[in-house]
């Protein structure tokens, strides 16, 4: 799954405290905004421009997506909007990782379609993971859109707005095997100005047989590394203090210089992205267990700004069921590899994703996951219920056997076992003094500002004269299960 085979940056469905510890953790995990629709902003509106109204969907890399398509948009003459009721153009970029994502998104447009009656030349276009599967439900049974777009063809959309415009529909679902949006500046729309995502990469090959991204999103492949780090440039000199490198699968990144013939690693990538500025903060997502090594994790140990945290989605504790789930890594080796990088950065972040129902499995398949919890003892996890994906390997191979009372009964153990982590975690964060950025008011009281330590857990402090975008020293004295509470350290 941000992982991002997972899903982010969430409303999860999971009881209220579980669901407001995940929104405080949303700004990372690519895979964790499901059912989270936003309108984003362009800061700079282009004078007798049409509007573009741009919700989106899903995991980080979702979010990262609109803002390539807000750039491409505006070079053809496009202003942004908040206010759906102003715009000629609306945009759903879409996610279909789980089953509640994708109903959410057909509700939307359903109630987008509504629109058309008072405004018949309105256009409405699905973008991303949902477009290549039900590109004929949306065009021809349901009617719902006038255009149905690919991830990787977000470059032909002035195109497909022209075919709309004479009165025909229009479709590019084509995937692509080398296109990475290198050369497009996104638009930071809708940002703090403080954190910024940088794609790295697109695509997936884990093929994991739960999961649709390789399906949506194409085969993997890595952006060149001079982009990537000249945006990092860009962003450290318009005062950003903080970027994410997203990727599936960020550890598989590999670019090769053609005219060196020099192969740059994660690893590499991630060095030379906290050398662009010691006092901008890097962090990255997602890492898979079978690719994460110890020459990443000693890289994190060298440089301060790059975060202590890592986010190594596990899904099951359970030997057999990571087989079937396509993995490739048993219970032991990711075992491993969490003493491995305990053993290198003591204190180092770890969260994690947990499905529970997967096929077939067993009440000694779900004890395996619930030791497994307590073992590794997270700091926090996202968990789902497993829902079936069509076209996906499970779906070929594997009965969705597991009801739905079972899956609901071993969600709310796993939640409950991550929640007793959770706090256990957090407790040990008390009586010290923790670096906080600050990156907006608390969700409670706009006495408040809440920003994320190294190890991105979520403090929430009285403001006092600090301000959005400052690092503060905050001394954290109480917790809950999701959030540190403190005060600010004055000098």
């Amino acid at each position: 799954m941000l992982t991002i085979c997972h899903e982010v940056k969430i409303n999860y469905f999971c009881g209220n405290v579980l669901k407001h510890m995940l929104r405080e953790e949303n700004k990372l995990l690519d895979e964790s905004r499901q059912g989270e629709a936003y309108a984003l902003e362009q800061p700079v509106e282009t004078p007798h421009g049409r509007k573009l109204y741009l919700e989106s969907y899903g995991c980080a890399m979702n979010f990262s997506d609109s803002e390539i398509i807000a750039s491409i948009m505006g070079k053809v003459g496009f202003e942004t909007t908040k206010d759906i009721d102003t715009a000629d153009v609306i945009f759903i970029n879409t996610c279909a990782i789980r089953e509640n994502a994708e109903q959410k998104i057909w509700a939307r447009l359903r109630d987008i379609k509504k629109k058309k009656i008072t405004n018949p030349g309105l256009v409405v276009g699905v973008m991303g993971c949902m477009a290549e599967r039900l590109k004929s439900s949306l065009l021809e049974k349901e009617k719902l859109v006038d255009m149905v777009v690919g991830p990787d063809a977000y470059r032909d959309l002035p195109t497909l707005l022209a075919q709309v415009d004479t009165g025909q529909k229009a479709v590019n679902v084509l995937l692509s095997r080398e296109e990475t949006y290198a050369d497009i500046s996104p638009v930071r729309l809708g940002k703090n100005g403080i954190t910024a995502f940088i794609s790295i990469m697109r695509g997936c090959d884990n093929m994991c047989s739960f999961c649709v991204v390789p399906f949506t999103r194409g085969r993997e492949r890595s952006r060149d590394i001079i982009s990537i780090l000249q945006e990092a440039r860009e962003l450290s000199e318009a005062g950003y203090k903080e970027v994410t490198l997203l990727g599936q699968n960020v550890d598989s990144y590999k670019f090769k210089n053609e005219h060196t013939k020099e192969v740059v690693n994660f690893a590499a990538l991630l060095e030379q992205v906290a050398l662009v500025d010691p006092n901008m903060r890097i962090r990255f997502s997602t890492s898979h267990p079978k690719d994460i090594t110890n020459q990443v994790v000693e890289t994190m140990s060298r440089y301060e700004n790059i975060c202590n945290y890592i986010h190594l989605p596990v899904q099951s504790g359970s030997s057999r069921m990571l087989e079937l789930m396509n993995r490739t890594y048993n219970r032991e080796w990711y075992k491993e590899r969490v003493q491995a990088i305990r053993s290198i950065i003591p204190d180092c972040g770890i969260s994690t994703d947990v499905i529970a129902g997967f096929c077939s499995e067993t009440d000694e398949d779900h004890n395996e996951t619930l030791s497994l919890l307590e073992w590794a003892g997270f700091d926090f996890a996202y968990m789902y219920k497993y829902s079936e994906r069509p076209g996906t390997m499970a779906a070929k191979k594997y009965k969705d056997d597991v009801s739905e009372e079972i899956k609901s009964k071993r969600l709310s153990e796993i939640i409950e076992a991550q929640k007793k982590s959770s706090l256990q975690s957090n407790l040990k964060d008390l009586n010290k003094i923790h670096r906080v950025l600050i990156e907006g008011d608390s969700k409670k009281s706009d006495q408040e500002f809440a920003g994320r330590n190294d190890q991105n857990k979520t403090i929430v402090f009285p403001k006092g004269n600090a301000q959005i975008g400052d690092y503060v020293d905050v001394f954290v004295d109480d917790c809950t299960a999701a959030t540190l509470l403190g005060n600010i350290v004055e000098n």
